[in-house]
């Protein structure tokens, strides 16, 4: 049995079931982030009240701190940061690549870099990629990929979609958690030719699922939008696919209605410390004096812990003062803001009535800066 089904079309836009080790999961989903095996701010059990069934951990940084090794001592990820439901993990790829400074020297055999916590030089390969994923038991583990700048010729393209490939290749032949699944990165910037290639050589190695990365990185958003229409037709359809980082209402909306299953992002929560709220009118920079005396909740359609008990007055009054309660109240706000968003769109295509949720959506929204 395919670990992945798919319930509801509504033109390009589906509804499924993922089905991992540690229970089901309907798509479209958004995945809260948890980089070092905590969503910043909030609890588990916050995280799964606000709706999210699965949530994302990165192995670049556990297998620094505290060590995956360390962590499957101890019971692995779901035990150690107490969530019982599915967990995808990121190979770290996207870490080693983005954090250029540090990037000391890649190769068909892996990649070589100084890490982010003592600076020594580290190496990753497919091979430990998958190995560290196994110690953290993730439901879903991610290839290590090469990821190249916005800016790359369309040669390092190539390379990068090559090595993708060929690291792949090595990561499906190494061993597994049990129940793991395992998904491939479609790599090739805006380029067709170089996407089509990624994923025609990826579709064949038979992977589990299929991420669509280097995107979202700094690139035009219509050449990303564009581009994410021609990679999920190419795409498997009993397979879930994945955007790897968007998490604006827009992006959201626009990759689900390409056919996009999963998605994750910062963005909730990295704004929600920044002192701003997504709002159905838009972002509120709650530092503004405008909302000193406003007695109105953050949104008045919001049933999160913010926007059923504080007034937007308090909220900004705990943000200037720099009250750790304003941040947990702000992420909790903008998590349950995005799962909401999200919700309502599968349930939209399950009714056949995506088109006009996502253009009244964005009526709402008017323009929202991502």
């Amino acid at each position: 049995m395919t670990a992945f089904a798919v319930s509801a079309r509504d033109g390009a836009a589906r509804a499924g079931v993922l089905r991992t080790a540690h229970g089901e999961v309907r798509t479209p989903v958004f995945m809260p982030v948890g980089t070092k095996a905590s969503v910043k701010s909030v609890s588990p059990a916050e995280v799964r009240a606000l709706g999210a069934q699965i949530v994302l951990g990165n192995a670049y940084h556990l297998h620094f701190r505290p060590g995956d090794a360390l962590v499957a001592e101890l019971g692995g990820l779901h035990r150690f940061m107490a969530w019982d439901g599915p967990i995808l993990t990121d190979s770290g790829g996207f870490q080693v690549f983005s954090l250029r400074d540090t990037l000391l020297a890649v190769d068909d055999g892996g990649v070589t870099f100084r890490n982010v916590y003592d600076g020594s030089a580290t190496r990753f390969t497919p091979e430990l990629a998958a190995a560290i994923q196994a110690n953290l038991g993730s439901d879903v583990a991610m290839c290590l990929d090469h990821v190249p700048p916005p800016a790359a010729d369309r040669r390092a393209l190539a390379d990068a979609v090559r090595r993708t490939t060929e690291w792949a290749r090595r990561q499906r032949r190494a061993p597994r958690a049990d129940g793991q699944l395992r998904f491939a990165i479609n790599q090739g910037g805006t380029d067709r030719e170089l996407r089509r290639r990624s994923a025609e050589e990826l579709v064949e190695l038979d992977f589990d699922g299929n991420a669509i990365g280097g995107l979202a990185l700094g690139e035009d958003r219509g050449a990303m939008f564009a581009t994410t229409d021609e990679v999920a037709a190419l795409l498997p359809d009993d397979r879930p696919r994945y955007f790897m980082g968007i998490g604006d209402p827009e992006g959201i909306l626009e990759v689900i209605e390409a056919g996009v299953d999963m998605f994750d992002c910062v963005l909730p929560t990295r704004t929600a410390r920044t002192g701003s709220a997504l709002t159905w009118e838009g972002r509120l920079n709650l530092r503004n004096a405008r909302y000193a005396r406003d007695p109105a909740p953050l949104d008045e359609r919001c049933d999160c812990p913010a926007c059923t008990t504080f007034s937007r007055a308090y909220l900004r009054h705990l943000v200037n003062q720099s009250e750790l309660l304003g941040h947990r109240l702000l992420t909790l706000h903008n998590l349950r803001f995005v799962l909401a968003l999200t919700d309502g769109a599968r349930r939209a295509i399950e009714s056949g009535t995506f088109s006009a949720y996502k253009r009244d959506a964005l009526a709402r929204l008017g323009t929202w800066a991502p």
